[in-house]
């Protein structure tokens, strides 16, 4: 049974839119072995059906279970997860358990770690759940598709001593793009949203409904796990009148603090966990409001307090989580690997500029290994590439997600510490995410991060450069790509070897 209120239906709300290798292996467990550890039995059921998203009337959507979001699974960290999957679309499928450190065959990739869920068929996904934390799960086989029509649902992996809070709260971000008569439109995977931002809908929903009003009361002190499941559209959430402390992010404890400026990012698939003190009095409503897109901003949701307070100041309760199970990269003697973002509209102009930077040294698309040419041959190189459909590159290469034969990229040695050094050669926004691990943001830009922050999902701004660094300790092929979905399908993926 789901633990998130959906928040009231009381507004139509359309926004402006926007302009096989170890496939047996585990990874290191908790003291609880699955010989005695709890197994969760949960049944997911893919399958066209209708949502109410707007009124009146319902869309035609793809859900799990009859809904989306999906399920709210819950379990305890070292409990074990089976998850039987009946696929009921008319097409393959499969389920990706985004952020979870994981056996690399039940990562969910088609292909890759497994051979996609066939119309009528089972798959059962089994793994021990080995970090606490505010985690996901949707399909990697069509994804931008897939997603877009509704198939996402929260995974929630509770400490084996939850932090004291009065309500323990899920906010799932979805992002729609319907028609004017209230349908999801049918544009997916279309040149422009590839070459641009991806698909940015025009409705917004939390927990799949359009909302009104959040009910609070003063004193009260909610665990907010903000998810953001939308396909392309990044989040920056302004909680006026209050001050909301980051705990997590993407499901890995941080040291408490205040977001910068105050705003709560998240791009495409990454999770920030929040404490949110209760300040207000009865009766007021204080709107959260997104700001991320200049000139578009509006109105998420008013908290709306009411009835009698729970206490008339915040607590003092603990606000620091337990960390998890993850092995610290030696920084001295990691290798160093570089990984160069390029394409997208206007990625030849941006290309050219960081090329000057750099002393006119940028990667070639399509060239071998990824070697360094001049600023102008990247320009031709892209253009041409683009032109045969092609719209995005790493290193140099743009991935064919129908081609099912993805090559190692980087082949890294296990249990070593590596460094990723990443360049975005872009105008546009990239939240890249690793597959079956964690890693530590180390620098943006050349100066040291204030939190050195654990993520699975980091948010590259144009033309910014980001290092991350971890311990290849979980064996297998494993994806690295944008998750600014359509980006994906426009090449932006590759795979990283641990062996």
């Amino acid at each position: 049974m789901s633990r998130y209120p959906a928040p009231a239906l009381t507004r139509r709300a359309f926004l402006a839119s926007t302009a096989a290798s170890a496939a047996g292996a585990m990874l290191p467990l908790l003291p609880t072995s699955p010989a005695t550890a709890a197994t969760r039995d949960v049944s997911l059921r893919p399958a066209a059906g209708r949502l109410r998203l707007v009124t009146p009337g319902e869309t035609a959507a793809w859900l799990y279970n009859g809904a989306a979001p999906g399920p709210e699974i819950r379990l305890r960290q070292g409990e074990r997860l089976r998850v039987t999957v009946d696929n009921a679309l008319a097409e393959e499928t499969t389920v990706h358990w985004h952020g979870l450190r994981l056996p690399n065959a039940m990562d969910g990739v088609p292909h890759l770690t497994q051979k996609p869920i066939g119309a009528g068929e089972r798959f059962v996904y089994e793994f021990d759940a080995i970090d606490a934390g505010t985690f996901w799960y949707h399909p990697h086989q069509k994804s931008s598709e897939q997603v877009g029509r509704g198939l996402y649902g929260p995974l929630i992996v509770e400490e084996p001593e939850p932090l004291r809070v009065d309500r323990d709260v899920t906010w799932m971000l979805g992002d729609w793009r319907l028609t004017k008569s209230g349908e999801i439109s049918e544009d997916f995977g279309n040149r422009h949203d590839i070459h641009h931002n991806g698909r940015v809908g025009n409705t917004v929903t939390i927990n799949g409904r359009v909302p009104d009003g959040f009910a609070v009361r003063k004193g009260e002190r909610i665990r907010l796990r903000l998810i953001n499941a939308a396909n392309a559209r990044i989040f920056s959430l302004d909680f006026a009148g209050h001050e909301p402390i980051v705990i997590a992010l993407d499901g890995q404890p941080v040291t408490p603090h205040a977001p910068e400026k105050g705003l709560v990012v998240l791009g495409p698939a990454m999770r920030v966990d929040l404490i949110l003190d209760m300040t207000g009095t009865a009766g007021i409503r204080a709107a959260v409001t997104d700001r991320f897109y200049e000139g578009l901003e509006y109105k998420l949701v008013d908290l709306v307090y009411d009835g009698t307070p729970v206490r008339e100041r915040a607590p003092d309760w603990p606000l620091a989580l337990p960390a998890n199970p993850l092995p610290e990269p030696d920084l001295e003697a990691a290798s160093r690997n570089e990984v160069v973002f390029s394409g997208g509209m206007m990625g030849e102009m941006v290309a050219e500029e960081m090329g000057e930077t750099m002393g006119g040294e940028t990667m070639e698309p399509g060239a071998p290994g990824g070697r360094m040419s001049h600023a102008h041959s990247m320009t031709a190189g892209m253009m041409a590439m683009m032109n045969s459909g092609a719209a995005w590159f790493i290193n140099g290469v743009a991935a064919d997600e129908s081609g099912h034969d993805m090559k190692p990229m980087l082949s890294l040695e296990r249990n070593r510490s590596h460094v990723i050094a990443m360049t975005n050669a872009t105008a546009w926004h990239h939240p890249i995410h690793l597959h079956g691990h964690s890693f530590r943001v180390i620098s943006r830009n050349g100066q040291a991060t204030r939190h050195r922050e654990w993520r699975d999902t980091v948010l590259l701004s144009p033309r910014e450069k980001v290092e991350i660094a971890f311990v290849a300790d979980n064996p297998g092929d494993w994806m690295f790509h944008c998750h600014v979905l359509e980006h994906q399908t426009g090449g932006m993926m590759a795979v990283f070897r641990v062996a």
